[in-house]
């Protein structure tokens, strides 16, 4: 299966050659086309992980879940997206317009260009940049502004106070999560994605940094915005934080990037913790992307587990656990997995 999407992809280049079209336009396209391919998985992902959340929830709560709509209920979200096209888009009168109606457009931009750089399989990846990590850092907090922008510009105080949740919350957690990777950096010695993935070929690092993992993932929980950790929209306090004041498919792509943000998590979390697309076991006869989605919609599972078992926490139990707790532990987690290193090349041991 990889080998086929390597000869679609070499197929397509040459038949841009053929076209008389230069080397860069060539490129330029194929990337686009990429990203294109990219887009459309997060938004079939999104509608499914809809679908899937409602299944797990009412499984927990020994529920049916949707079960009407489609076989199995399976056009439950379609028909929500249906119901949520058809209905208006009411903008606030004081609101700033052009960023009002900016945010949810924008709000997708982050996690398409961060899938770039994800290996969704052997030599299945659109840029193989060596800054990968890098990259994925930088890009991804993107959506913090965004969240704030779209809350700022309603010009509401129940969005404002959830778009500074978004900058307090997502701003403090972005510390330990970067911190957390740190050691997995240590460990490859390289940010390209790729090859951080072949440096597991013995072992995964989830076994050499099971402290970093369990750090990434609590801190992944609250960058997503989910529960317990969903301080930013807080229905009790303040209504839907800073989409109190969309409506429609406003609210909509609000919603949906959520689920993409998880994908996104979960991708990195299958890459740099969970050996990415390598087979467990030597079960190399399955396809190496099959692999890599199995252990993402692990992670998946996870966070869905996570929302449906814990309650909310405060506002200020959020804060004093992100920078009292979760940031000391990545600290020493890097200087363990330094001394460690050092041991192993210079030691010998």
């Amino acid at each position: 299966m990889e080998q086929l999407f390597i000869n679609i992809a070499s197929g397509i280049r040459s038949g841009l050659a053929s076209a008389g079209l230069p080397g860069g336009a060539n490129d330029f396209i194929l990337l686009f086309l990429k990203l294109g391919g990219i887009l459309v998985y997060i938004l079939v992902s999104a509608l499914w992980l809809v679908y899937m959340e409602r299944k797990v929830s009412a499984y927990m709560q020994c529920r049916v879940g949707p079960n009407r709509v489609g076989p199995c209920g399976l056009l439950q979200t379609t028909a929500d997206i249906g119901k949520l096209i058809s209905k208006e888009i009411i903008i606030p009168r004081c609101a700033d317009k052009k960023l009002f109606l900016l945010g949810p457009i924008l709000i997708f931009m982050p996690p398409l260009a961060v899938f770039a750089v994800a290996p969704f399989g052997k030599g299945m990846v659109a840029l193989d940049l060596n800054i990968g990590v890098y990259y994925f850092l930088a890009v991804a907090s993107l959506s913090t502004v965004i969240i704030w922008m779209s809350g700022w510009a309603s010009n509401s105080k129940y969005s404002l106070i959830g778009g500074m949740r978004v900058v307090a919350q997502m701003v403090s957690y972005e510390m330990p999560l970067i911190l957390s990777i740190l050691g997995v950096i240590i460990l490859a010695g390289t940010l390209n994605m790729s090859e951080i993935i072949e440096a597991q070929q013995k072992v995964w690092f989830i076994f050499l940094q099971p402290l970093g993992f369990l750090i990434y993932l609590i801190a992944g929980v609250a960058e997503t915005n989910r529960t317990p950790f969903d301080l930013v929209e807080g229905e009790s306090e303040i209504i839907s934080g800073p989409f109190t004041e969309y409506s429609g498919m406003g609210f909509a792509m609000f919603f949906l990037a959520e689920y993409a943000n998880v994908v996104l998590v979960s991708v990195m979390a299958t890459t740099l913790f969970l050996g990415g697309w390598l087979a467990p076991f030597g079960l190399t006869f399955i396809p190496s992307w099959i692999w890599f989605l199995i252990k993402v919609y692990i992670m998946i599972f996870l966070f869905m587990w996570f929302r449906w078992t814990y309650p909310r926490i405060r506002v200020d139990q959020l804060m004093e656990f992100g920078w009292k707790v979760l940031v000391p532990l990545s600290i020493a987690n890097i200087f363990l997995t330094g001394i460690g290193t050092y041991l192993y090349q210079v030691m010998g041991w």
